[in-house]
């Protein structure tokens, strides 16, 4: 009976820490965001966008670790937005008016807002949708975490250059303004979440991500900013060039039927 009761009480501990360790490392996401608005107001950008950078390592891992230990659950879902929230919306908001929004005033921080509710906006879209859609591989508009390390890394690539205080430059506006809108828009983005590639190439997926670590190690910032540049380039380059094969495409559905008829007319 007590060898039994041990055996329980064993297995309740593991599954409370299973069900602990999600939500701790979104705790960790939270804390790195406060911790970049803290550092944002101290004029510390640097600290501020690394510090978005880390809520975004813990944000990626704390789903992941919920599935494999099969501990997914309606709070943590509801947590994990909450974190993002801060993390990916009002850390880089308040980021981005700090350090390249403040000269332009109420054009500033509007932006600076603006970013913030399209950042909620998005976060509540994603919780409605992902309960209904089975398609798991795009995402339906910018991701807040790929919007936040824009931000982040535009930061880096500045104090890369020795551009280090507050800035001024029309290109952080326009940066702001756009990620906002494309947050919110039908652009979709691939999720990487469903990739045959990687299960069917075990060891090659272990080389190529080696390999991708070794190249940002060597330039961090260089190579970060061009990363995420591109992925948020990604989604908008998809859709401009389905566009330029619509026409294409019917030039060739007009010029099959005249060539069906001068071959018929042939024979």
């Amino acid at each position: 009976m007590s060898t039994y009761q041990g055996k329980n009480s064993n297995t309740a501990s593991t599954k409370r820490g299973f069900y602990l360790l999600p939500n701790l490392l979104t705790s960790a996401a939270l804390f790195s965001g406060f911790y970049a608005i803290i550092a944002a107001f101290q004029g510390n950008y640097q600290k501020a966008a690394i510090g978005i950078l880390i809520a975004g390592i813990f944000d990626g891992l704390d789903g992941r670790v919920a599935r494999l230990t099969n501990t997914t659950s309606r709070f943590g879902v509801e947590y994990d937005s909450l974190s993002d929230l801060i993390a990916f919306g009002v850390a880089p908001g308040l980021l981005a008016y700090a350090w390249g929004l403040q000269a332009y005033g109420r054009l500033g921080w509007i932006a600076a807002f603006l970013y913030v509710g399209t950042t909620a906006l998005r976060l509540a879209r994603f919780n409605t949708l992902s309960a209904s859609s089975s398609n798991k591989a795009y995402f339906l508009g910018l991701p807040c975490p790929s919007a936040a390390a824009m931000v982040a890394s535009s930061v880096l690539i500045c104090h890369h250059f020795g551009i280090y205080g507050p800035v001024k430059h029309v290109f952080v506006l326009a940066m702001i303004y756009i990620l906002s809108f494309l947050m919110v828009s039908t652009v979709r983005y691939f999720s990487f979440k469903e990739f045959p590639w990687f299960q069917r190439h075990p060891f090659s997926s272990m080389v190529g991500v080696i390999l991708a670590i070794a190249i940002i190690a060597m330039e961090p910032k260089i190579t970060l900013f061009l990363l995420v540049s591109a992925y948020v380039v990604s989604g908008p380059a998809i859709i401009t060039i389905k566009f330029l094969k619509k026409p294409i495409a019917k030039l060739k559905n007009r010029k099959e039927p005249s060539n069906i008829r001068s071959t018929t007319h042939g024979k």
